[in-house]
């Protein structure tokens, strides 16, 4: 029964068990599947089935028969127009972030967008390089096709950007297989273990990576690609030793861009309420440079390095190089799960803004469909951009026929007007990708933030950015996954165990060191632990248990034995005799030594003590014989709070198993309390109870337990300890006299406590 009287609620029920509780509300034993069972639904065929599957192979299918088409297919035109302009740009940028030649950049920004519409379950990310993916196309091409920089003839370019092409295309074929094996394996979960603080790291990383890539194109120098670990300090060695040679005439075009580009951003940005479209700045300087290269003719007056030659029309398709599938299966997989988790984590956001689902798992399947076929057709591997997202999303875009129509403006460019771009120099599309980073640089900021907020966070980013950095992309994706899940394990493993206190006499428990007025049942000792329990850190839960408790349960039940062995030996010789009072030692010294007593063997120590055949009982607290010592214990009973325990393996129920009975072999009960739903099933079926460990030290709550050892301990049985509240109060309240009961860390109590 549950009654308010004010802000206060007041409840009377029983002191409940696990066990009675069960009994008394008639808990239901469930069936729980199987895992034959999982695999019957998994194989079993229905119409609903066949539909829900279909539906969720082919999203269209769900949203295009709802589509508005009168209130919604201008925003998506208008969206599908300015989206499509800054994919052109951004696909002739991102070329030189994957080594590949500029056009094959369009080919990226057209044929996974295709797909997409298709495949994908988000409305409103646009699909086609990233500039953090490109780059990790783009090492993973140097390592299979280096820079030759000592012959440079017109033919030896032209086959190394040949062989670059299928590089890049098989390693984006090779990570759609993966991405496309994930989904259809159901393993859309796997972005769980990137952490938004990982993320944003290893992009910072990248973005730093991507920084000092395009160096060599806006000073156009012949800088070598050092795709291995400090490569990022061989590289700026490099442009800092012919930092004479530089291009003025790309470095200052570079510098302008950059400038225009920062500034019109950042006035988006601002005024982004207030504009009825973003001002589409890549476009503008973009036919403005190529139309001054042009008709200035840059290429001869001033030696600048262009776009070039832009085949039209599409190339046909090509099968992948095997070999490139056994070297860069490492660089394949990084590129699959970055790729994933970016483009997730951009659709997860306009997913809850729009209010519509998303499927991991499908959006994987999508993600490795389009980069299978974009790689087909000597593409490279594609996600979403964050910017070109924000354009299709802020210019109206509804659907992914924005996105379609996008695509088709890069179809217009690449059958059609591509040659417009051939005179642009391409220190601009390097200023252009270098302009798209500012959002990723500025995450360096979230470093403070997450120093206050979460510090294995911040180490987290940190590790990362520098793993990064320094040691690649991919080997620093790996090692700062590897040092994500060892803080995980390193906080697990070492949980901050506490020994609980009743604070304000009531029915709360909280960390006795966090409060001072607190009240401990004398006698009791109430220990917590926030953490699964496993194999990893039984060891360290059994320490800070004995710590709490203030010894070793197995030492005192091995001295116990030890003392028992002498008092029966002395008892036999009549070196000690049986009082009143006690014990009486006749002699004054004993010569026997602990070696004397240790003839048997060790397990025979470790059993429960047996005083039955003594003529006296014994009491280990009080005076023992002289020369005969045991630690003295102050506790009668432990509370083991595992309501934070989320499960046991079998490590930790062995130990803590062979803990409990330590305790109870030395006439320390042990409670447990808040255990989960299933656990005592679970320890039922791993045999751990028998004749000293019961069931019934199962409780419900602290409080629970708490009252049960009260009462069995008699310090509830008096009435002038336990009685009922007559005046003013509920029946269904006692008061507790704390004297002898509870005490107060201030030792001074008063002497009766609303308990």
């Amino acid at each position: 029964m549950v009654e308010p009287v004010g802000n206060q609620y007041v409840v009377a029920r029983p002191v409940y068990s696990e066990a009675l509780f069960d009994e008394e509300h008639q808990k239901v034993h469930r069936y729980h599947k199987t895992f034959l069972d999982h695999l019957r639904v998994c194989f079993s065929c229905s119409p609903q089935k066949a539909k829900k599957i279909t539906l969720g192979v082919f999203p269209i299918l769900s949203w295009l028969p709802a589509y508005r088409f009168k209130e919604w297919i201008l925003n998506d035109i208008v969206s599908g127009i300015s989206t499509g302009l800054v994919a052109v740009l951004q696909g002739l940028a991102f070329a030189l972030l994957a080594n590949v030649p500029p056009g094959y950049g369009l080919y990226a920004a057209f044929f996974p967008v295709v797909m997409y519409f298709f495949f994908g379950s988000s409305r409103h990310i646009s699909v086609g390089p990233f500039p953090v993916l490109s780059l990790m196309v783009g090492s993973a091409v140097l390592k299979i096709v280096p820079d030759d920089t000592g012959n440079s003839t017109l033919t030896n370019s032209s086959l190394t950007d040949q062989q670059r092409v299928m590089v890049a295309a098989s390693v984006t074929m090779l990570a759609g297989i993966f991405q496309l094996l994930l989904g259809v394996l159901r393993i859309g979960f796997i972005v769980i273990y990137l952490s938004q603080s990982l993320i944003s790291g290893f992009t910072t990383a990248a973005a730093i990576h991507v920084v000092i890539s395009q160096l060599k194109f806006i000073f156009q120098l012949p800088v070598p690609g050092y795709n291995k670990p400090l490569g990022i300090i061989w590289t700026l060695k490099s442009i800092f030793e012919q930092i004479t040679d530089t291009n003025i005439a790309d470095l200052v075009t570079a510098l302008i861009i950059l400038v225009i580009v920062f500034v019109v951003k950042e006035l988006n940005d601002r005024y982004k309420a207030k504009l009825p479209v973003p001002i589409p700045i890549e476009l503008i300087v973009t036919v403005i440079a190529a139309g001054i290269s042009y008709a200035c003719n840059f290429k001869e007056k001033y030696g600048v390095d262009v776009v070039g030659r832009l085949d039209r029309g599409f190339q046909a398709p090509a099968s992948p190089d095997m070999s490139t599938f056994q070297s860069c299966v490492g660089d394949s997989f990084s590129m699959a799960i970055v790729g994933f988790a970016v483009a997730f984590s951009v659709a997860k956001v306009y997913s809850i803004k729009h209010d519509y689902p998303i499927d991991a798992n499908q959006e994987l399947v999508a993600f490795g469909i389009s980069n299978i076929f974009g790689g087909a057709f000597k593409g490279f591997a594609a996600s979403t951009s964050l910017s070109r997202s924000g354009v299709q999303e802020s210019t109206g875009g509804k659907t992914q026929i924005a996105g379609f129509l996008s695509a088709m403006i890069v179809m217009i460019v690449i059958l059609a007007i591509g040659h417009l771009l051939e005179p642009l120099q391409k220190s601009v599309l390097a200023a252009l990708a270098l302009g798209n980073l500012k959002g990723m640089l500025m995450q360096f900021k979230e470093i403070g933030i997450l120093w206050k907020k979460d510090r294995y966070d911040c180490l987290i980013w940190v590790v990362t950015f520098l793993a990064a950095v320094l040691l690649g992309l991919d080997i620093g994706l790996a090692a700062g996954v590897g040092f994500e899940l060892l803080t995980v394990i390193f906080r697990a493993q070492f949980p901050k165990c506490t020994v609980l206190a009743n604070i304000g006499r009531s029915d709360i428990y909280r960390n006795r060191k966090d409060y001072t007025d607190i009240f401990e049942p004398e006698g009791v000792k109430i220990f917590r632990c926030p953490s699964p329990i496993f194999f990893a850190n039984i060891e360290f839960f059994k320490d800070k248990l004995t710590a709490a408790v203030g010894f070793n349960p197995l030492r005192v039940l091995r001295k116990r034995n030890k003392a028992l062995r002498k008092i029966r030996k002395m008892l036999k010789k009549g070196d000690l005799q049986v009082t009143p009072k006690g014990f009486l030692c006749t002699v004054s010294g004993l010569n026997d030594s602990d070696e004397e007593l240790d003839n048997n063997s060790i397990e025979e120590l470790d059993k429960p003590t047996d005083t039955k055949d003594l003529p006296i009982q014994l009491d280990w607290n009080s005076d023992l014989p002289a020369n005969i010592t045991v630690p003295r214990i102050d506790i009668h009973s432990i509370i083991l709070d595992f309501s934070a325990v989320s499960f046991l393996d079998v490590s930790a129920m062995r130990v803590l198993r062979e803990t409990l009975k330590e305790f109870v072999r030395i006439y320390v009960d042990v409670y447990i309390v808040g255990a989960h739903d299933g656990l005592l099933d679970k320890l039922e079926r791993y045999g751990f109870f028998d004749d000293e460990i019961k069931p019934s030290i199962f409780f419900l709550t602290v409080h629970d337990a708490v009252l049960f050892i009260l009462v069995k301990k008699d310090i509830a049985d008096s009435s002038t300890k336990f009685k009922p509240i007559t005046e003013k109060e509920k029946k269904d309240h006692y008061i507790i006299n704390t004297n002898g009961g509870l005490r107060s860390r201030d030792i001074t109590v008063p002497p009766e406590t609303k308990f």
